[in-house]
């Protein structure tokens, strides 16, 4: 495995066609979980996203790499101008509420921001995902906006708060 991003309790690794299988495993063993806040669509669907760089897929490891917790997406990046990109991500239940999540997104920042070169990361979260609203507060982002029915998950679609980060916003402890 490829790190690249690494902290004290996670590490990062690009999603691939070596590694497919078990994230198929962990987005099939979290779907109840995830609801309504995710939508596992197809494995080879999500492979086509990362191949053709549609999808950055960071992979969120514990740091012996024995176990595969999460997943972190910059979705439809664009350089350029713009040099931004959506943010998504997810855990396993087993490893929720633990802090790992927190870990792997402050990585994914720096490694966004110092390695990518991003000047903006925005998350789209449902007004009632009160955790990762939580989550991502905790991480510098601020409030940008609200989006009805702004995202089609599991054939409905739902209101979003727009959550945001700067580069130069980030604060590293």
């Amino acid at each position: 495995m490829d790190c690249v991003q690494s902290g004290s309790r996670t590490f990062l690794t690009l999603a691939n066609k070596s590694n497919l299988s078990e994230l198929d495993s962990l987005r099939r063993r979290n779907i109840d979980f995830h609801k309504p806040w995710v939508y596992h669509g197809d494995i080879n669907a999500y492979l086509e996203k990362i191949t053709t760089g549609k999808t950055i897929s960071l992979l969120l490891w514990t740091v012996d790499g024995t176990s595969l917790i999460g997943v972190i997406n910059l979705n439809e990046p664009v350089m350029g101008a713009l040099q931004s990109a959506y943010l998504g991500y997810y855990i396993d239940e087993r490893f929720a509420g633990q802090g790992y999540m927190a870990e792997g997104l402050g990585l994914t920042l720096d490694h966004a921001f110092n390695k990518l070169g991003f000047h903006r990361l925005e998350a789209n979260i449902q007004p009632g995902n009160v955790l990762s609203i939580a989550l991502v507060k905790r991480l510098g982002f601020r409030l940008e906006g609200f989006s009805p029915k702004y995202l089609r998950i599991n054939e409905r679609w739902c209101d979003h708060e727009r959550w945001a980060i700067l580069a130069d916003e980030r604060v590293t402890a």
